[in-house]
């Protein structure tokens, strides 16, 4: 169970780099760019699937995706169940 903790450890980690990044414009050329398409590219497998389920909440123009909120969250449950 260790390898397997370590992995949502550092999954969860991916995670909240990306949430943060998400709330800076990064433009496609520099090296924050590349970090952000390669955190996509880890991430994007796993958020995609939950949004297609899970429809942003409006706040009249704003629309919030709790897709990572909700993977987050459940990461941080089965680390709880697993890693003790």
């Amino acid at each position: 169970m260790g390898i397997i903790c370590y992995l949502l450890q550092v999954y969860l980690l991916v995670l909240l780099v990306r949430i943060l990044l998400s709330w800076f414009p990064i433009s496609g050329g520099g090296a924050m760019g590349s970090l952000y398409r390669v955190l996509e590219a880890v991430t994007e497998p796993v958020l995609a699937p939950l949004r297609g389920v899970l429809p942003p909440v409006r706040f009249g123009a704003v629309a919030l995706d709790l897709s990572p909120l909700v993977v987050f969250f459940g990461i941080q449950i089965l680390l709880a169940f697993l890693c003790r």
